[in-house]
């Protein structure tokens, strides 16, 4: 296995870049998606936020855009604005100065995207919606595009978009490397494979030592009428420094908002509802540590990657092993510690032991009866210390 970013054929002023950002090890999934890229293989990987796996597919194309050539030459498709945000910034820290990227989502002025577009932009950045919009319009051309990335594919076909992204690929050319980025590979995911790559190298990554690393495990038994005294007295207990509060539906994390706020808590809430201004001001607030507690669903907070999250609260119990190792997975970063709490009523015990067959280990019980300064010590939480190096945050 090749262990260095010169080993993989990055080129240095690359990796001089990657060191500014303190990144100095490739991660197992660029390590393996890497070389079979810069080979010009498809691929086909089976990883999670967390892992490195937007710098896996993003270093390839970077290395082999042509800024001599006036045309969208990569495009990535990705199924939330906030992610198709987040891969943006990476493209930025990464690139040269003339090459040009830009980020294609829903709630932004058409007119404004479409007036960036005239200059050119090299590598674009989309959700499905916003892209066929451009291309009716005929604001954007595809028929240049050589490298073509779907990121969270499992999502983009549960939020009903696969008719979206088959006329998308329909307006790329034949001859062009494919990549499909999956935390699940679904038999949906593996049917849209089948179609569109050739002979792709599956590459999977084993999520669970890198997710669950740092993080301590416990679970809350309670009942649903008692969920939320229970959530406000733990967090009262607790005090976290940063804490994402997941919930099942958009209904129940305004409602539980509202009852954080009422009782004095720094919270804000992220879900679809939200118009587009509002879902980034939210997110800023809280990377800013301006708000301290978001309640958020899973399709919202998917892709959500911010530093020196101490604690994550399931409110709701997920309904599958994925999504609970998702989820947890958004503290105990870099390096630190983390707190995940799942509440559990009697009716989610077949989905607790579901979760606790997948991680093979027995999660720890609690109640409010032991909830005690003295044994919940370790869990109070401190704001992260400023690290030496953004390093070792993973991308």
């Amino acid at each position: 296995m090749k262990e260095t970013f010169e080993q993989l054929g990055v080129r240095k002023d690359f990796i001089d870049k990657l060191t500014q950002e303190g990144i100095g090890a490739p991660t197992p999934i660029q390590q393996e998606a890497i070389p079979a890229l810069m080979d010009g293989r498809d691929v086909i990987a089976q990883a999670q936020t967390g892992t490195g796996k937007t710098f896996a597919f993003l270093l390839p194309i970077l290395q082999n855009i042509r800024v001599d050539e006036a045309s969208v030459q990569a495009v990535i498709v990705t199924p939330t604005r906030e992610l198709a945000l987040q891969i943006t910034e990476e493209v930025r820290k990464l690139k040269t100065e003339d090459m040009h990227v830009l980020a294609v989502y829903g709630g932004q002025d058409v007119a404004k995207q479409a007036h960036k577009l005239d200059g050119q932009a090299h590598i674009v950045i989309a959700t499905p919606g916003r892209m066929l919009d451009h291309l009716r319009r005929g604001t954007i051309s595809l028929e240049a595009v050589k490298y073509m990335v779907l990121d969270e594919a499992d999502q983009m076909l549960e939020a009903g978009f696969l008719p979206d992204v088959k006329d998308i690929l329909s307006q790329t050319p034949e001859a062009k490397q494919t990549m499909l980025f999956s935390a699940t590979i679904t038999t949906q995911v593996n049917q849209l494979g089948k179609k569109i790559l050739k002979d792709p190298r599956r590459i999977t990554v084993q999520e669970k030592t890198v997710t669950l690393e740092g993080i301590k495990q416990l679970v809350y038994e309670t009942t649903d009428r008692a969920k939320q005294d229970t959530l406000i007295e733990i967090m009262q207990e607790h005090r976290p420094f940063l804490a994402l509060i997941f919930c099942r539906t958009k209904r129940r994390a305004r409602k539980l908002n509202d009852a954080l706020l009422s009782h004095g808590f720094e919270a804000d809430e992220l879900h679809g509802d939200l118009s587009q201004a509002k879902r980034e001001k939210v997110m800023k607030r809280f990377r800013d540590a301006k708000i301290q507690y978001l309640v958020a669903t899973d399709v919202a907070a998917r892709g959500l990657d911010v530093e020196g999250v101490t604690h994550v609260f399931n409110y709701d119990i997920p309904q599958d092993p994925e999504s609970y190792i998702h989820r947890i997975g958004r503290t105990g970063r870099a390096g630190g510690k983390g707190l995940a709490i799942t509440f559990a009523a009697p009716k989610d015990r077949q989905a607790l032991q579901s979760i606790e067959k997948s991680i093979k280990q027995k999660i720890e019980r609690r109640s409010l009866a032991n909830l005690s300064p003295g044994k919940e010590k370790e869990s109070k939480s401190e704001p992260p210390k400023k690290k030496t190096k953004r390093s070792q945050r993973r991308r």
